[in-house]
C-alpha cells in the first residue's frame, strides 16, 4: 500500500496469453450492442395531413410538392407530408423491429478476456494507449487495496504506486459526446483497479475521474479494453489474482 516491495506470487498463466486484437474488437462491439435500446418511429409520424399534390401537379406556377388543403387556415397551401417540408416526415427514420444485438460465441468471448487481462501486463501496450505511470505492469498490490473507504486514502495510494500522473492526465482530458438531444463531455480513461469482492472501493474511486472498479469475477472486455483498444492501466489486489488462477483452472485453460 506505501508502494514498497512486498511477497511474490506466480501469475497465472492467463497473462501469457497471446494478444489478440482482433477478437478484442470483436467482442467489443457484441458486447457494446447489448446495452443499446431498440427504437423507432411512428410509421404515420408527418403524414397524418391533408396534403395533395395538383392534378396534374404542372401548369400552377408553383413547385409540385403536396399542399394542405382548404382555406382561411394557417397551414392551408402550406407544403406538407414530405422529407422536405416543416413538420414532415423523416426520410430513412429508425425502425425498432432492427435487430441491433450482436451476439457472439461464448469462447471467443473468453479468449478475448484472456488476451484483454494479458494485455495489461505489457508494458509497450500500457504506454502506447496514454497511460502515465512509474511502476512495472502489472501492478499488483495486497488485497488491504479493497477496505479503503475515503477518497483521501486512495489518493494516497495513488501517489504511492506511481499512478497519480496518470489521474491527472484523465481528469485533465475532455472528450466530446455529441448526441441528438445535448453536447457534453467526459474524462479520459484511468486506471482500472480489479478486486477480488464489491467493497467500498468503488464508492472512493467515484471521486476521480476516469478510475473504474470491477471484480475479477466479472471482468469483461469493456472494462479491459475501453474502445476495443487493449492495455488499460490496470492494478490487481492479490485476492484478485487468486480469483482468476481459480477460474482459469475451471475453465480447462485457454
Amino acid at each position: 500500500m506505501e508502494g514498497q516491495e512486498g511477497d511474490s506470487l506466480d501469475l497465472p498463466d492467463v497473462f501469457e496469453t497471446p494478444v489478440r486484437k482482433d477478437v478484442i474488437n470483436r467482442v467489443f462491439v457484441a458486447l457494446a450492442s447489448h446495452s443499446k435500446q431498440p427504437q423507432g418511429r411512428d410509421p404515420l409520424a408527418g403524414e397524418r395531413t391533408s396534403a395533395e399534390s395538383g392534378h396534374p401537379p404542372t401548369g400552377r406556377g408553383i413547385s409540385r410538392i403536396p399542399r394542405v388543403k382548404g382555406e382561411r387556415y394557417s397551414r392551408s397551401g402550406m407544403a406538407a407530408a414530405v422529407a422536405s417540408t416543416v413538420h414532415g416526415r423523416l426520410p430513412h427514420p429508425p425502425r425498432s423491429e432492427k435487430v441491433i444485438r450482436k451476439e457472439i460465441n461464448s469462447k471467443e468471448k473468453y479468449l478475448a478476456t484472456a488476451s484483454a487481462i494479458a494485455a495489461t501486463a505489457d508494458q509497450s501496450l500500457v504506454q502506447k494507449r496514454g497511460h502515465k505511470f512509474s511502476s512495472q505492469v502489472p501492478i499488483v498490490v495486497s488485497t488491504e487495496l479493497e477496505n479503503i473507504s475515503k477518497a483521501r486514502d486512495l489518493k494516497k495510494f495513488f501517489a504511492a504506486v506511481g499512478a497519480d500522473k496518470d489521474i491527472e492526465r484523465a481528469s485533465g482530458r475532455k472528450k466530446k459526446v455529441t448526441s441528438s438531444l445535448s453536447r457534453r463531455s467526459r474524462p479520459g480513461v484511468g486506471p482500472l483497479i480489479v478486486v477480488s469482492k464489491p467493497s467500498k472501493l468503488r464508492e472512493a474511486s467515484k471521486a476521480f475521474p476516469g478510475v473504474n472498479v470491477a471484480t475479477s469475477s466479472s471482468l469483461s472486455v469493456l472494462d479491459l479494453a475501453p474502445g476495443s483498444i487493449p492495455g488499460r492501466l490496470t492494478i490487481w489486489t492479490k485476492d484478485s489474482i487468486d480469483v482468476i488462477s481459480k477460474n482459469v483452472q475451471n475453465a480447462g485453460g485457454i
